[in-house]
């Protein structure tokens, strides 16, 4: 009968638990493990809203920069009588009436006329896509429902190709700069493209 004590004690030692240093540095194992979880979910949670954002910021420059382009490039403003075979921006005719730039101190009216209505001369950027009250609008003046969105354009003389960088209303080339920017933007939404003068129709004998 006594042989059977030793064996005994084995099994015991063999079904042991853990001891309380073991659960303690399980359990700070787990806590500091599930610390640097919860801090990515955090970091990606905080920022998953950011690329969407991003997305619809570049999604407006797009869209305002089509407005842009298709607006008219001649060397008159589109409501002169010659606009469309004046061969430079001295032949041009007195204008016939005033388009939809509207007299002075009017307020102007989108999408304009002309390319150069968009932009100052100089290629600074102008904030032509607001309405009165400083908010984005559309094409037809009515507020976009985009609170925190704002953009600019900037139409800058620039050579393309063999066309050469011009000056004043004889430039045959710009580059049309759209800068949308929402809070948090690092960096802003940039986009460019460019709008050649297309040539007058020819003068007929």
């Amino acid at each position: 009968m006594w042989t059977e004590f030793p064996p005994l004690r084995r099994r015991l030692r063999s079904q042991r638990g853990v001891t309380l240093v073991e659960l303690i540095m399980f359990m700070v194992i787990v806590s500091i493990a599930l610390a640097g979880i919860v801090q990515v979910m955090r970091l990606t949670t905080a920022n998953s809203a950011d690329p969407l954002r991003r997305k619809q910021a570049l999604m407006i420059a797009e869209a305002l920069l089509e407005e842009v382009r298709q607006a008219g490039f001649t060397y008159c403003d589109p409501s002169s009588a010659n606009a469309e075979t004046a061969q430079n921006a001295g032949e041009c005719a007195l204008r016939e009436d005033f388009g939809n730039e509207g007299p002075a101190g009017t307020v102007f009216l989108r999408p304009f006329d002309n390319v150069n209505d968009y932009g100052a001369a100089n290629g600074n950027p102008v904030a032509a896509f607001n309405d009165g009250s400083g908010a984005l609008a559309d094409a037809l003046g009515r507020r976009m429902n985009l609170a925190g969105y704002r953009a600019t354009v900037a139409i800058i003389p620039e050579a393309l190709g063999d066309i050469p960088a011009g000056a004043g209303a004889d430039t045959d080339a710009l580059r049309i700069r759209i800068v949308v920017d929402y809070e948090g933007a690092d960096p802003p939404v940039t986009l460019d493209g460019y709008r050649a003068r297309y040539l007058p129709v020819p003068r007929s004998e």
